[in-house]
């Protein structure tokens, strides 16, 4: 289910919280199974036979030799969540983080493509009662936008106190513009709509290239029917209009995109549809 990646000297691995089946309708209401069911370019690995989604959370380790930055850090143990299958989790996932070659301890940089819930939830863990960074050793990226959006919204306040917060009480957050660069090889690059500060992260190394999508991009049936926005959009409109020009600058080049939520084998090369839209060569 963990997946690695090189892109040029950088090498970039998945680690999986949970992946799950038919459970998107939510976050895309019209991937309907019946609408779904004829891009059959979706099945087997993001559809399967009776048209429903297949949907990942899972953090990506941006490892370029000099750097271990790690790229969303899902939902999270032992948080209280209004969905019931994201609450009081007990998932492996630092285990698998270690089995991956990346103990805790050894990661520098944490960078969140945004402030929802399954993005930041292992930048803390609970110790005695009490939410600690999970990544002592890390700098915490957060986008300046992001966080000026979020503050001060109650329907955050829960997230952002379990998860954010005690980052930024233990003085590990640096705020940042949304194209900041975070080293030689990597970089932010704007992508707003599903939230005001969203950012896509980039990866240039020896000639090759790669794109993290964030969420800007849920779910690869979106390349298809771009029209499709997520409930959680701030901005839908934007959403579309951002999807719309990634998509077409990212059609039928070299750059490997990565879903920040796209089920196994979660990256591949968009192409264009003879019949209209995008889709994800695997």
């Amino acid at each position: 289910m963990n997946e690695v990646w090189q892109v040029g000297g950088v090498k970039i691995s998945r680690v999986v919280e949970m992946e799950v089946t038919g459970g998107s309708r939510f976050i895309l209401p019209d991937a309907t199974r019946d609408a779904c069911r004829g891009y059959r370019w979706m099945f087997p690995h993001f559809m399967d036979d009776a048209g429903n989604l297949v949907m990942s959370i899972h953090a990506l380790v941006v490892d370029t030799g000099e750097r271990r930055i790690v790229v969303d850090t899902c939902i999270g143990n032992d948080k209280d969540r209004d969905i019931p299958t994201w609450s009081h989790l007990q998932t492996s996932f630092l285990a698998d983080l270690e089995a991956a070659g990346y103990p805790r301890e050894s990661i520098d940089t944490v960078l969140c493509t945004h402030l929802h819930v399954d993005h930041v939830g292992w930048n803390t863990m609970l110790v005695d009662g009490e939410w600690l960074p999970t990544f002592p050793n890390a700098r915490y990226l957060v986008g300046e936008t992001e966080w000026r959006y979020w503050d001060d919204r109650t329907t955050s306040a829960q997230v952002l106190a379990d998860s954010v917060r005690p980052v930024i009480d233990a003085g590990l957050v640096d705020f940042v513009p949304v194209d900041h660069q975070v080293c030689d090889e990597v970089w932010l690059e704007p992508t707003p709509g599903h939230t005001p500060g969203h950012v896509s992260v980039r990866i240039s190394s020896g000639g090759e290239d790669a794109l993290i999508t964030g969420d800007c991009i849920h779910h690869p049936c979106q390349m298809t029917r771009t029209d499709w926005c997520s409930s959680a959009d701030t901005d839908q409109a934007q959403g579309l209009k951002t999807r719309e020009s990634l998509l077409e600058r990212m059609v039928d080049t070299d750059v490997l995109v990565i879903g920040t939520h796209f089920a196994t084998p979660t990256a591949g090369h968009v192409k264009r549809r003879d019949a209209g839209g995008y889709w994800l060569q695997v």
